[in-house]
């Protein structure tokens, strides 16, 4: 077992304010799946920009193969794991882990994906670390996370929907010992100064449909609501963003629809802003079974949000900051878009609504402190 814990060395540490000592210690290391860095990419970014801005070296381990460069800053130091990406090298990857976080002095973990939740509780327990665990989903009903109550010092949530799923009596999805250290830190991010629903009479709407392509019924509801507005003569554009199995059916039935000109499919996610900025109104076809990064960019640059309550919906306040429709309903979606469309100073009021909502409460700064301080305090308690 390697032990890691502790400053790099204390006495470089006397003379400085506690800010500076604070930042001076922690080392930590975040660990990404797959998932994080196609569904998270810019909370993702601005957390390591964050730290990188408080001097805090720290390191991604990073899925082999997975392209980080538009992500990460130059001072975050990026772990590829596993190293050799061939079979029967499963040892020597986790052992060239174990070295290379102890050259770096590591002393605490944050895995940001509840996937990642077994290997976090593995890499802890053979380093000596304290370790944190992100959730951004809702656990299914019997699921159960992997977690250590003698190492997992934090499980860290980004909604009060997803905190109260995990302790709530029904189905218990984390220890007893263990409910105590859920903490909400809001996902940060940065607002636009303007707002881009309906802010320009010169150009097509535009509107952005974000969902997993799984379930075929969902999307002939819904473009049917969408044609029945082209009908009615309202002009737009539709970028889809996702991947799924029923991508190929799914262009067959624009196809019939005759609205296969006007989709443009997208599914990498790495530039939110820039896809955003074209939408006047962004789409949530179904209720979010996780905390959507795309929905709270959405309403950051202001863009008008229709979308299916339910699941994680903390960013939703009906006609505050979204109008909400039932997604098993066509009717329910093509008055709810068609009021959107129809009234537009109504739309505008709506998505600055949202934006001003995102802009108090989901803060950059906020995120970064909360999580430096969250760090700082599962070094403390490990030590106690």
């Amino acid at each position: 077992m390697v032990d890691l814990c502790g400053p790099v060395n204390q006495n470089d540490t006397t003379d400085l304010p506690a800010e500076a000592v604070l930042s001076k210690s922690l080392r930590p290391a975040l660990i990404a799946s797959r998932r994080t860095i196609a569904d998270y990419p810019a909370p993702l970014r601005h957390l390591l920009t964050g730290l990188a801005d408080e001097s805090i070296p720290a390191a991604l381990i990073s899925p082999a193969r997975c392209d980080v460069g538009r992500i990460v800053p130059p001072a975050i130091e990026v772990i590829q794991h596993p190293a050799y990406d061939v079979p029967l090298t499963d040892y020597y990857n986790r052992k060239i882990l174990i070295e290379r976080l102890a050259k770096r002095r590591t002393n605490v973990l944050h895995c940001l994906c509840e996937s990642k939740a077994s290997f976090t509780r593995w890499l802890s327990r053979r380093t000596a670390l304290p370790y944190l665990v992100t959730v951004n989903s809702l656990p299914r009903r019997w699921s159960r996370l992997s977690l250590s109550s003698r190492r997992c010092a934090k499980i860290i949530v980004p909604a009060e929907t997803i905190a109260g799923r995990l302790t709530g009596n029904a189905f218990r999805h984390v220890p007893k010992v263990l409910a105590g250290r859920v903490e909400q830190i809001k996902t940060g991010t940065f607002t636009s100064r303007a707002i881009t629903c309906f802010s320009s009479s010169d150009r097509v709407a535009g509107i952005i449909i974000a969902a997993s392509l799984k379930k075929m019924r969902d999307f002939e509801i819904l473009f049917g609501a969408l044609r029945h507005l082209a009908i009615d003569g309202h002009e737009f554009m539709i970028v889809l963003i996702g991947t799924g199995r029923v991508q190929r059916p799914l262009w067959r039935l624009l196809s019939r629809l005759g609205m296969l000109r006007m989709v443009t499919f997208i599914d990498e996610w790495q530039s939110p802003d820039a896809v955003l900025a074209a939408g006047d109104i962004f789409i949530q076809p179904r209720p979010a079974p996780a905390f959507s990064s795309i929905l709270l960019n959405a309403m950051s640059v202001g863009a008008a949000v229709a979308t299916a309550p339910g699941g994680v919906d903390d960013l939703i306040i009906a006609d505050q900051t979204a109008v909400t429709f039932d997604p098993a309903d066509e009717l329910s979606i093509y008055d709810c878009l068609r009021r959107l469309f129809n009234r537009k100073e109504m739309a505008r009021k709506l998505a600055r609504q949202a934006q001003r909502h995102v802009k108090v409460n989901y803060t950059v700064s906020r995120m970064v402190a909360e999580t430096i301080s969250a760090y700082a305090d599962a070094i403390e308690w490990f030590k106690g």
